[in-house]
């Protein structure tokens, strides 16, 4: 099973780019299913039913989320009708729409994504995400997991991944836009990658115009921020796992301009 999991789509470029880039991803690579973060996939911050139908139509399977799930409140309706576009499962279950994991059927194989939200630096104060994944993975039934976690902290990242090592498939990190080269198969089987960076624009601040973040941290004023127009790239890292076990036999990790 190889599963194709892509950065941090930024705005309806991005969109475009996936668009654009994935369908020819699948056959050279031999992709089985593809995860894509989602979360600012509109213009001007958020995801919308029109960026989510776009990264559906282009060969997305699974939408995750992250911390502007809920900006644009056209979306709610659509967590609650679509069951493949998840926001991170340790916001309280009762008051937040949609879910925070699916399965994915592939036919020879069943395929769990789940999305998680970090707490450190983030000012939400979420439910802890390492006993949040203990009682998910105690009800989860197929081999094969696959985790974004959506965090700022690198250390976060990398502690919840051995915390899980040998439990779920893969976890890749997803938020900062930066792709990191860490990419591994922990000692128990768990592919693993701090960040998997970003769909967005290559001469830019995390999506964003350059000049406009500048003067945002000089001037200390409000911006307000427009991404940038320049080439895209497609950051992205590739999880072969092997079906009767669960466990990760190798992680690649691919940028494409």
């Amino acid at each position: 099973m190889r599963i194709l999991c892509i950065g941090d789509v930024v705005g309806s470029r991005g969109c475009t780019f996936v668009r654009e880039k994935v369908p020819a991803l699948k056959k050279h690579y031999g992709i089985d299913a593809v995860i894509c973060n989602g979360e600012n996939s509109a213009d001007g911050n958020g995801v919308l039913p029109t960026s989510a139908d776009s990264l559906f139509a282009s060969g997305v399977d699974v939408i995750t989320l992250g911390n502007h799930s809920f900006r644009r409140k056209e979306i709610y309706s659509y967590l609650e009708e679509s069951p493949f576009i998840i926001r991170p499962i340790n916001y309280p279950a009762s008051t937040t729409p949609g879910a925070g994991k699916c399965v994915l059927d592939l036919g020879r194989s069943q395929v769990t994504v789940i999305n998680l939200m970090g707490n450190v630096y983030f000012g939400d104060n979420l439910n802890c995400p390492f006993e949040t994944m203990d009682k998910v993975l105690s009800e989860v039934e197929t081999k094969i997991v696959i985790v974004d976690f959506h965090a700022e902290a690198t250390g976060e990242k990398g502690a919840l991944a051995h915390y899980l090592d040998g439990r779920v498939s893969a976890v890749f990190g997803t938020h900062t836009h930066v792709q990191t080269a860490d990419e591994q198969i922990l000692p128990k089987g768990t592919g693993f990658i701090t960040d998997v960076g970003m769909t967005g624009p290559v001469n830019s601040v995390l999506g964003v115009k350059s000049q406009l973040v500048i003067d945002k941290l000089k001037c200390k004023l409000p911006v307000r921020f427009e991404v940038a127009q320049n080439p895209y790239k497609l950051d992205a890292i590739i999880f072969d796992i092997d079906d009767s076990t669960g466990k990760c036999r190798a992680v690649e990790r691919i940028s494409v301009v």
